[in-house]
């Protein structure tokens, strides 16, 4: 029994450190409209959010088959958006783990700029589940 003790202890110290918070759906909205986001699409960004990440800001997608991985709440792809290593950089001007933190200023921000480039159509979370079936979040 120790060991199991043990065990739980440092699965509980693990999680308690982390910097990531996973999100309800009414706080995700709560944090969009902190965000600026426009409430005219704020079911697409919500259900969004919820077939990419499960609103796990600090989710890292396995890699993908292009040897890429994705980061954050709006799982943004370090190909082209964020850099893995070294300085902040690549489109969106910042790390991946700076898209991984329960402050999502920076992830907002690039998700954004994604959208306003390509549109709900670059997050396949979006386009296999949220077209012409969006959350209701008129309790929020």
């Amino acid at each position: 029994m120790p060991k199991l003790a043990v065990v739980v202890v440092f699965v509980v110290a693990a999680l308690w450190s982390s910097d990531a918070v996973r999100l309800r759906r009414c706080e995700i909205v709560q944090e969009l409209r902190t965000q600026g986001f426009p409430e005219a699409q704020m079911r697409d960004w919500v259900c969004l959010i919820e077939n990419e990440s499960g609103g796990n800001t600090g989710k890292v997608s396995p890699v993908n088959k292009n040897g890429s991985k994705d980061y954050g709440l709006f799982q943004i792809n370090d190909n082209y958006w964020c850099t893995r290593s070294g300085p902040a950089g690549k489109d969106c001007h910042v790390t991946c783990a700076e898209l991984t933190t329960d402050d999502i200023t920076k992830a907002a921000t690039c998700a954004k700029k994604i959208y306003k480039r390509h549109g709900f159509r670059a997050w396949y979370g979006w386009k296999n589940h949220c077209q012409g079936s969006l959350p209701d979040i008129s309790n929020c």
